[in-house]
């Protein structure tokens, strides 16, 4: 039996993560799902890093669909006492459908979890990569403009582990227009940043990435940005805070394209990667996107079982 997985947006085909986003639209219109597809299923949250929205989502999104959870706390587990994290997952592999992950670290961690083909693996976070993240953004931009295709969407901050999901997966919707505005000695990996312009190439999205504020484009639909401090880092660098200054989200960016929407994938520190009063304003989108997080839940979880 094929187990499907989802440890990076390229697990995805095209077809996949379009398919995903129309589920997505559909279960953020109507969450209370009567089909309960994981009905008899059981889906294990095992969390390393603090999280209220990915959390939460997965959670409530499975509950939603009829499955049972079971909620790790990793200082409960055999890992605190010398287990392997290996071992670990080879036994959830047997009692679980579906393990939601954020580990922080590599992800050769959850392939290993994923190579015994018995249980699905999602991740809800790793080092490199927040692939759960990316698909919300594409929900919610789909819900507020009908339409992802012509898009044009700038992205300020560091290079994380958002950044990296949303060049991969933003690269794949044909005509969409991508810029990265990262502070220099923090962009995206470009390895990542390789497979995106491979991406676009093939859709006909445009996907660029400048180390300057210098320039903005006009009639953006888009401003996107992060924390600046990514959940489970931090900077070596003791000046970092100067870097990235100029990269903050003001009302200012608004003038050249009055009708944007704002995003963030929260939480959100009012007054250092954005004002309160973008944050807070009309255009701001943060906390749909934030609610949309669950419709994206559900729309993998009903994606995996397929």
């Amino acid at each position: 039996m094929s187990v499907k997985h989802l440890v990076s947006i390229d697990d995805l085909t095209d077809t996949d993560l379009a398919d995903l986003v129309d589920s997505g639209a559909r279960f953020a219109a109507a969450p209370d799902d009567p089909r309960k597809v994981l009905s008899g299923r059981v889906v294990g949250l095992y969390f390393r890093l603090t999280s209220t929205r990915t959390r939460t989502s997965f959670w409530s999104g499975a509950l939603r669909l009829g499955a049972g959870v079971v909620n790790f706390d990793p200082g409960s587990l055999q890992t605190a006492t010398g287990e392997t994290t290996e071992d670990t997952g080879r036994v959830f592999s047997s009692m679980l459908d579906v393990l939601v992950a954020r580990t922080g670290g590599a992800p050769e961690e959850m392939r290993s979890w994923a190579s015994w083909n018995r249980m699905s693996v999602i991740n809800a976070m790793s080092g490199p990569e927040h692939p759960t993240q990316a698909l919300t953004d594409l929900i919610t931009l789909r819900a507020h403009f009908g339409d992802l295709r012509g898009l044009r969407v700038v992205y300020l901050g560091e290079g994380n582990n958002t950044a990296a999901a949303v060049a991969l997966a933003f690269s794949r919707i044909p005509g969409l227009e991508l810029e990265l505005r990262t502070p220099p000695g923090y962009g995206v990996d470009p390895v990542i940043m390789e497979k995106a312009a491979r991406s676009a190439e093939r859709s006909g999205a445009r996907v660029r990435e400048v180390h300057h504020m210098r320039d903005l484009p006009g009639d953006v639909d888009a401003f996107y940005t992060t924390r600046w401090q990514t959940t489970g880092t931090s900077k070596p660098d003791p000046d970092w805070r100067a870097r990235f200054a100029p990269f903050q989200v003001t009302e200012g960016l608004w003038e050249r394209s009055p009708k944007a929407v704002f995003l963030h994938d929260l939480p959100a520190h009012r007054g250092e990667e954005v004002t309160a009063e973008v944050l807070d304003g009309p255009a701001s989108l943060a906390f749909d996107q934030a609610a949309n997080k669950m419709a994206c839940a559900m729309a993998v979880l009903d994606w995996i079982r397929a």
